[in-house]
């Protein structure tokens, strides 16, 4: 190859290198600096209108933002109100309120995950979804309300006058599943003598509408009642052939609702904890002479007005708590008759183990893990309160003396499940062990305060009559005197003798005075 040919050759190969950078030039000033520069350029324009808007813009006046779950019953009415998320706002706290449908598996996740920071379960709904999570990712500071008649068990009076008439294999219990309906059935359960009932017994339906729609399919002869909350209750009972059997009137703390926080965004925001609860007592407080028409009102907001009567009702049987009643739940006053918060949670946790509804107690005997007095404990130590002295605690009802014919007159209600008692033979002297189960009944008996309690000792058909009968009497007289003197109110409790029955256990009956 020539020396003219070589040369050649090199102007081409520079020429092509050359060509290639000037290719990769263009190409890289058109698709990577002048976009680039196109986008320095845009930034730097919305920085300069982001400037200009926060120039000529005031500052929130939110300083936190709280994402918050509940669900559409009327008892959180005061939750969703305007009244509310003004009285956050006092503090700078943005309140948004979701309603998740009452599925408190999701709900515990959210707040487990960080999706919501607070929101409201009952004690059973986050005892069960805490067991089904394997942990405890949230905790109760503070109490809402408690059910007195809510929700109620509702059956065909000729079919089902009383609870034991409840005792068969057959029967179906209609009810929402993961709901206060549900735990009302399982209390019965736990507490009354049906041991042909379980987890086969439930016929689980979506929700209240739907237990309702159930009813209306029924006939009263069918083998089944209805277990759903107000205004579902009343219009049952309308019907003369159907009556309520029990209602959550009649038992004390299993239906509780409460405001729960996640564990992860107390330990960082505890002061803005403490500003919400504050927040919404105030609310409760402030509507505390019109709570009719925050559920009148809310009721309409959530697309399911109600009438006048419906929300008489459901405002008799919803107990909002003020903060002198959470002060008495958390233990900080005496002299009332209010349940400690470890004891509510702890017959709780019994109720759904006695029924199988858990596999096992989350808690590992401590239910302390399901609530944090730290932010009602600092109310109370500053003195804090929205009433200015306007608040009470209120008293339950007492059980007034009877007469013995108004004893003879009470309407059985249903036999406690109680372990047979056990005698010294042929005599009334109980035994340890005995004197151990009316222990556990006294505490039975502060879970329904009320009822009156028959105790009734049955007598042996076999030998002399009058003398079992005697012996009868005077081993219900012990039990009544030994129960007495651990504190149960005289007024409430009478003994007696069955006829002749074969059995020479002794039975404990709840009654109620017939309306």
């Amino acid at each position: 190859m020539d020396k003219s040919t070589m040369t050649k050759g090199r102007i081409v190969a520079m020429l092509a290198i050359w060509f290639v950078i000037l290719a990769v030039a263009v190409v890289s000033y058109q698709y990577w600096w002048s976009p680039k520069q196109d986008e320095i350029a845009e930034q730097e324009a919305e920085q300069q209108e982001q400037e200009a808007i926060d120039k000529t813009s005031s500052q929130s006046r939110y300083t936190h933002e709280i994402n918050f779950r509940a669900d559409a019953f009327s008892g959180y009415a005061g939750y969703r109100s305007n009244t509310f998320k003004q009285e956050c706002a006092k503090y700078g706290i943005r309140v948004n309120v979701e309603d998740d449908m009452a599925n408190y598996a999701n709900r515990l996740n959210a707040l487990a995950t960080g999706k919501c920071q607070m929101a409201v379960f009952t004690v059973d709904a986050l005892v069960k979804a805490s067991s089904q999570l394997g942990e405890i990712p949230a905790v109760a500071v503070g109490i809402v309300d408690v059910t007195m008649g809510a929700d109620a068990l509702v059956a065909a009076g000729a079919k089902f006058p009383n609870l034991d008439s409840l005792n068969d294999p057959d029967l179906k219990i209609v009810c929402t599943p993961d709901s206060p309906s549900e735990t009302l059935a399982r209390a019965i359960m736990a507490y009354f003598s049906l041991d042909q009932l379980g987890t086969h017994s439930f016929e689980f339906v979506d929700g209240p509408q739907a237990v309702y729609e159930a009813y209306k399919k029924s006939s009263p002869t069918d083998n089944k009642v209805f277990i759903l909350w107000e205004p579902y209750v009343s219009q049952i009972t309308e019907n003369p052939e159907y009556h309520s059997l029990i209602d959550s009137s009649k038992f004390k703390d299993i239906i509780v609702d409460i405001l729960v926080v996640s564990r992860d965004y107390l330990l960082k925001n505890e002061s803005v904890v403490e500003n919400v609860t504050k927040s919404y007592y105030g609310t409760i407080f402030q509507h505390r002479n019109d709570m009719e028409s925050l559920v009148a009102e809310d009721a309409k907001q959530l697309g399911e007005p109600l009438t006048p009567e419906q929300v008489e009702r459901l405002v008799q049987t919803i107990w909002w708590k003020n903060t002198q009643e959470n002060f008495g739940h958390y233990g900080f006053t005496t002299g009332h008759s209010l349940q400690h918060m470890e004891e509510m949670c702890t017959n709780v946790i019994d109720v759904l183990l006695k029924t199988n509804a858990i596999p096992q107690d989350p808690t590992d005997g401590r239910p302390n893990l399901l609530y944090y007095d730290g932010v009602m404990r600092k109310l109370f130590d500053t003195s804090w309160h929205p009433g200015f002295g306007q608040e009470d605690v209120r008293q339950e009802k007492a059980l007034t003396a009877l007469s013995d014919a108004e004893w003879t007159q009470l309407k059985p209600v249903g036999t406690l499940s109680v372990p047979r008692l056990v005698f010294s033979r042929g005599t009334s002297r109980m035994s340890e062990l005995s004197n151990a189960t009316l222990d556990g009944l006294v505490g039975t008996l502060e879970t329904w305060p009320q009822y009156y309690l028959i105790v009734r000792g049955n007598t042996s058909a076999q030998g002399d009559v009058d003398a079992n009968r005697k012996l009868a009497a005077d081993r219900s007289k012990t039990a009544v005197e030994y129960l007495v003197s651990k504190g149960v109110n005289r007024n409430r409790i009478h003994s007696d003798t069955s006829k002749p029955n074969g059995s020479t256990t002794v039975a404990f009956i709840l009654g109620e005075v017939p309306y």
